[in-house]
């Protein structure tokens, strides 16, 4: 028995139609069905009831769907898992990231390794905002990073986002029946935010965006992620400047309102490294990333 007599008999059991699947199988007819019937003899049994009409599987050849696509799959991993080692693509990566546009990146990136790259582990470590990814990245003690820009002298970084900030208001809030809110409406409010040991860029943002509108910002509570965050503003704890992507996480009693007027930043997400960090598993990592995370037109040139 020989993969690509399985390969040929996947086909025909697909299609029902041998010059279909030799098309698909990019081969004439007359060898593809000398596949079939070497396979056959192989087995001792017969796969599909042929006539001038109609192609069918039988009851055994029923029976052979199945494990011959998984042992294709499996022959598929060994190849690019071997194809991995033999380039270098193979190892661990570590990646940190806190905050809601991470978690509306990562998923796309962590799928596309897992399939394209069987041969690297991505670790990922949450809770791990721009300061601190910066700082970790410089360490050494991650290897990938999702922070927000500028980055500092050493690190990479690629732009894979353009975040707006909103307001995150419990519901029946006075501003929630507003299209947008401006940071002078936000004068009297009790904020929550994130950790200010952690680096913080959304943090960093409202503090500014506050001391901008003439007030400083009254801190009623800190949590540790975009999701204990909201909670606490649906809890009526006070109000949080979070980015966009925040508006994926569902919760009851929490309301969104774009921030408005002069000088409100949008704060561009990027992927960053070590500048000089020579391991393959991040370059191939990074290559994969490019694709599934592209940039942004706007900062195709950002750094």
């Amino acid at each position: 028995m020989e993969l690509k007599h399985l390969a040929g008999f996947v086909a025909v059991a697909e299609e029902l139609h041998f010059g279909r699947a030799a098309e698909r199988l990019h081969m004439a007819q007359s060898p593809l069905s000398q596949q079939i019937r070497l396979l056959e003899r192989d087995l001792g049994v017969r796969l599909f009831d042929r006539t001038t009409r109609s192609v069918r599987l039988t009851p055994a050849g029923q029976a052979l769907v199945e494990p011959a696509r998984r042992l294709l799959g499996d022959a598929e991993t060994l190849r690019r898992t071997v194809r991995a080692a033999h380039l270098g693509e193979t190892g661990r990566v570590t990646v940190g990231f806190g905050g809601a546009s991470a978690y509306s990146a990562l998923p796309a990136l962590t799928r596309a390794v897992n399939s394209e790259l069987p041969g690297v582990e991505l670790v990922l470590e949450g809770q791990i905002f721009t300061g601190e990814a910066l700082a970790r990245l410089t360490d050494g003690t991650i290897d990938l990073g999702v922070a927000a820009l500028p980055v500092r002298r050493g690190i990479t970084a690629r732009v894979v986002r353009a975040e707006s900030l909103v307001c995150a208001l419990p519901e029946g809030h006075r501003l929630a029946a507003q299209d947008g809110v401006t940071f002078a409406e936000l004068q009297h409010e009790r904020f929550v935010t994130f950790p200010v040991a952690r680096g913080s860029a959304v943090r960093e943002a409202m503090v500014q965006g506050c001391h901008d509108a003439g007030f400083a910002p009254r801190i009623a509570q800190e949590a540790p992620d975009s999701y204990n965050l909201l909670a606490l503003v649906g809890a009526g704890v006070g109000v949080a400047v979070v980015v966009g992507s925040a508006r994926s996480i569902h919760l009851e009693h929490v309301v969104f309102r774009p921030l408005v007027g002069e000088g409100v930043p949008v704060l561009p997400i990027a992927l960053a490294w070590r500048t000089g960090n020579d391991s393959a598993a991040l370059a191939a990592v990074l290559d994969v990333a490019e694709r599934v995370l592209p940039t942004p037109p706007d900062y195709v040139d950002a750094h």
